[in-house]
């Protein structure tokens, strides 16, 4: 840190599926960074897995990059175990112009596995570097969709049965007769969903046991397991973020997002035009349109009791485990009983979710959240630092 600008190393892309999701969401955080008070880095993973750093990364444009565009890049690894200041250090030997860039803070930007489920805060733990979000266990533990409602079982919010499907040791198919063995209580129609992944990628419904059966490849080409969950019909998503600002576990304005299917798939999500306009095509990266321009309806008005469930059931799930940074988590409802479930927790929500805490009461601006993010990670990464020689006198084996 030089003059008081703290460097901040923003990091998206990634081996996911979300890959490009990240890269937009990564772009609108180096977008709101407040330049008075941080250097962006932008730090770019990409889909083999290479990271790299360099300012044509902020230009959207740019992606993904190939050709000249790679070649103003500088190939980077992020040092481990340093014991100082946390570096990213250039690879490529040849590359004799290319220095060791020193980070004060990182911003984790990514949606997915390898980023989102707590992989790259690992990372971050062993070079001594604070970041912003959830810390490792969290993450990991909410990025699993069944492992997060096995945790909140025992706390009062209403969640669906659900069945876990292994991938096979070998291939991709699971016969029907080995599906009806596992199903339980499930009765078609159902959902079948990644266990480990977001954004609707891969989820489908199924109305019998021979759709389940040929929808399962897809869903373990990405991911080692699937769930399957009861259809709810009349089907309503309630989407709330949730985050602890000046001591307090606060929630976002609350959203309902608009679909006609009767599922909210990926391309309902990221492709369909905002605005009202039909046929159109989104614009990445724009910050005012939150991620992607989805369609939404911004703090609808709901039946009676079911706006303050939903905050409440949100702040429990966040406090259960001690969360930090600022998830969304998701909610079902039958429009026609009022029912509701918890749906799942996204660790790293598309755009961070920001435009529920402008919408929120009282407002948060988007620099004004990442500067939260940036104070809290710096907080909880000085209460967790220990001291350079952390074994105790009387478990010393060896001479100091």
């Amino acid at each position: 840190m030089s003059n008081g600008i703290k460097k901040v190393g923003v990091f998206f892309g990634g081996r996911s599926p979300e890959h490009d999701i990240s890269v937009v969401t990564g772009l609108q955080v180096t977008a709101a960074l407040d330049p008075s008070l941080f250097e962006t880095i932008p730090v770019y993973i990409s889909t083999n897995g290479r990271w790299y750093t360099g300012d044509a990364l902020l230009d959207r444009n740019n992606y993904l990059p190939k050709g000249s565009t790679l070649e103003k890049l500088t190939h980077v690894t992020l040092g481990l175990g340093t014991g100082g200041q946390a570096t990213l250090l250039p690879v490529d030997p040849k590359n004799k112009k290319a220095k060791p860039i020193p980070l004060d803070f990182a911003i984790p930007a990514f949606h997915g596995v390898q980023g989102e489920d707590g992989c790259i805060q690992g990372a971050f733990e062993m070079a001594g570097l604070p970041y912003s979000g959830m810390r490792v266990l969290a993450a990991a533990a909410f990025m699993d969709k069944l492992t997060t409602k096995e945790l909140l079982r025992d706390e009062g919010i209403p969640l669906l049965p659900t069945i876990n499907i292994n991938r096979p040791e070998r291939g991709l198919l699971v016969l029907p007769e080995e599906l009806q063995k596992l199903l339980g209580d499930i009765v078609f129609p159902c959902i079948l969903k990644p266990r480990h992944l977001g954004s609707s990628i891969g989820v489908a419904k199924c109305d019998n046991m021979q759709e389940l059966a040929d929808s399962l490849p897809e869903v373990f080409r990405f991911d080692k397991a699937a769930i399957v969950e009861p259809f709810v019909p009349n089907l309503v998503e309630y989407n709330v973020s949730v985050a602890r600002i000046g001591g307090e576990t606060r929630t976002s304005a609350i959203e309902r997002p608009k679909h006609s299917s009767e599922l909210l798939d990926f391309k309902a999500k990221y492709l369909s035009s905002g605005g009202g306009v039909k046929g159109g095509t989104k614009q990445l990266g724009r910050p005012s349109e939150g991620m992607l321009s989805l369609t939404r309806d911004i703090n609808p008005e709901l039946p009676g009791g079911m706006s303050e469930n939903i905050r409440t059931w949100a702040r429990k799930t966040f406090d259960h485990l001690g969360a930090s940074g600022a998830p969304r988590i998701d909610f079902l409802s039958n429009s026609k009983t009022g029912e509701v479930w918890l749906n799942e927790v996204n660790p790293l929500p598309g755009s961070f979710a920001y435009f529920l805490w402008e919408a929120a009461a009282p407002s948060v601006a988007f620099t004004d959240l990442l500067e939260h993010f940036i104070k809290e990670g710096e907080d909880l990464h000085r209460r967790s630092r220990l001291p350079d020689d952390p074994t105790p006198t009387n478990a010393r084996l060896f001479q100091r």
